[in-house]
């Protein structure tokens, strides 16, 4: 039985099972964490993309979401601990899309869930809750309108449990800034892997 056929509880608990949608992608040698001593990504000199204005991504088509480089890798950064690089990754998505979209709104709603990873890395508890609360929100209206579980190769109802999960969870543990830690006790994944 493959991990998407598994109840939601048994699959959101296998947090350090995460499959690289996209092997070939290098990460970055740090994540981002805003109000701490890492350097801003694309602004400072010692960022880790400084200088690498990348193009504008192909909109994501949910049809055909495991042929979206941009969406895979931005899976595989939330999934490593890359909190604030999967959510400027699915931002960049997001501005590609019509406005108001369904995917646009998909989109969103991941941007939210990698914001309330970033939040737990800021200790903004309050920020967590409301950014994971709101993208549950999105997820749940996703579905209604959508009419069906999938959505671009994602399981709505995992990612609304994620998100509810997200919200209620103590979040102590101090980090080094910097380090790409895995925080939530979930991964995203494909309800199939798409081939590279």
């Amino acid at each position: 039985m493959r991990r998407s056929e598994l109840p939601v509880s048994e699959v959101l608990v296998a947090k350090d099972a995460a499959i690289r949608l996209l092997s070939n992608a290098t990460l970055p040698p740090y994540t981002y964490i805003p109000g701490t001593t890492t350097p801003h990504p694309i602004r400072h000199p010692e960022g880790h993309s400084y200088g690498r204005k990348g193009k504008q991504p192909l909109p994501l088509v949910p049809e055909r979401w495991g042929e979206n480089r941009n969406y895979l890798l931005a899976i595989d950064l939330f999934n490593y601990g890359y909190y604030w690089e999967s959510h400027e990754e699915w931002e960049r998505l997001w501005r590609a899309c019509p406005p108001e979209s369904l995917v646009s709104r998909f989109l969103k709603g991941l941007v939210k869930l990698a914001a309330a990873g970033v939040k737990v890395r800021e200790r903004s508890i309050h920020g967590v809750r409301r950014h994971a609360a709101s993208a549950g929100e999105v997820f749940a209206d996703i579905a209604a309108e959508w009419g069906d579980d999938v959505f671009c190769g994602l399981r709505l109802t995992h990612l609304q449990f994620a998100a509810d999960r997200a919200a209620q969870l103590p979040y102590k543990e101090e980090l080094k800034a910097g380090d790409p830690v895995k925080i939530f006790p979930f991964v995203i994944e494909p309800v199939q892997v798409p081939l590279e």
